[in-house]
């Protein structure tokens, strides 16, 4: 009888441990699956040989067309590093500052990397990596009729671009100026060629270099608002690129490497007004 008994026992337990190898692999199956219906993971990624990239195409020197039609600046010779460490090809996915987090969201690209300023509200649908830039928002206006305080602004147009940091700040802190908004760089700056606005706001970064190009043309406001920080982007809950980036972003720090890249695709655009110490974070 009691032999019988733990026979019964045997093959009970024999079932129970089954009926576990079952559901673990059912649950590894369900990961498995998760991972490869994700279209920008690592894994997939590699797997494709091609990693999509968003970036500008109009705002030098972060990422623009040159006359030769290729494609050039900052963001872009970081584009290129993350690929080449991923083994794997690159493609460019030209956007606008208000199309960036659709890109995303749509799986038009993998990642951002156009000049991406890191706010609470991206933040609740798009994932960030670890910034690689600091800026904040500048002012540019003519020499004739420079702007150079917030009290010049009241009541006056001013030229931002859709989806920036430089529209939320006047929109939420600066309410009684005017606001004339674009959908793209080269729009905006046309506008205040144009006279449309008494000045323009966007990242001061490239208002010095935009600057240097016109020299009409002053940032008379240097910085107005916080200080914001730059980074790539990826879709919401990404967690296998997102992690692999900020890696990258960190090694890629330890090694200098966005110091070179300030010194051969910003420092010519922005001349001694800038230094690197302003717009590259350190090594932590």
């Amino acid at each position: 009888m009691k032999k019988r008994s733990f026979t019964k026992l045997i093959a009970v337990v024999g079932v129970f441990a089954t009926l576990l190898l079952v559901l673990a692999g059912c649950g590894n199956s369900k990961k498995s699956s998760s991972q490869s219906n994700n279209p920008s993971s690592v894994q997939q990624i590699k797997k494709n040989g091609t990693i999509r990239i968003a970036v500008f195409g109009d705002l030098p020197p972060y990422g623009w067309v040159n006359k030769d039609g290729k494609r050039v600046g900052y963001d872009v010779t970081l584009a290129h590093k993350v690929a080449k460490d991923l083994g794997v090809k690159v493609k460019f996915v030209q956007v606008n500052a208000n199309n960036r987090v659709d890109a995303l969201n749509s799986n038009k690209v993998d990642l951002v990397l156009a000049n991406f300023t890191v706010t609470p509200e991206r933040k609740q649908v798009i994932d960030f990596a670890k910034p690689y830039m600091k800026v904040s928002v500048g002012v540019v206006s003519p020499k004739s009729k420079p702007i150079t305080s917030a009290s010049q602004l009241k009541g006056k147009n001013v030229i931002v671009t859709k989806g920036t940091t430089a529209e939320n700040y006047f929109t939420s802190k600066q309410p009684d100026v005017k606001l004339l908004k674009f959908d793209s760089k080269t729009q905006q700056f046309n506008a205040l060629k144009n006279g449309r606005g008494v000045a323009l706001a966007d990242d001061n970064s490239y208002l010095y270099a935009w600057s240097k190009d016109n020299p009409k043309y002053t940032v008379g406001i240097k910085s107005i608002g916080p200080k914001s920080y730059i980074a790539p982007a990826v879709k919401k809950g990404n967690k296998s690129l997102l992690n692999w980036t900020n890696k990258e972003i960190d090694k890629l720090t330890k090694q200098s490497f966005f110091v070179k890249d300030y010194n051969t695709q910003l420092k010519p655009y922005f001349g001694k007004e800038v230094k690197p110490s302003d717009i590259v974070l350190p090594v932590k």
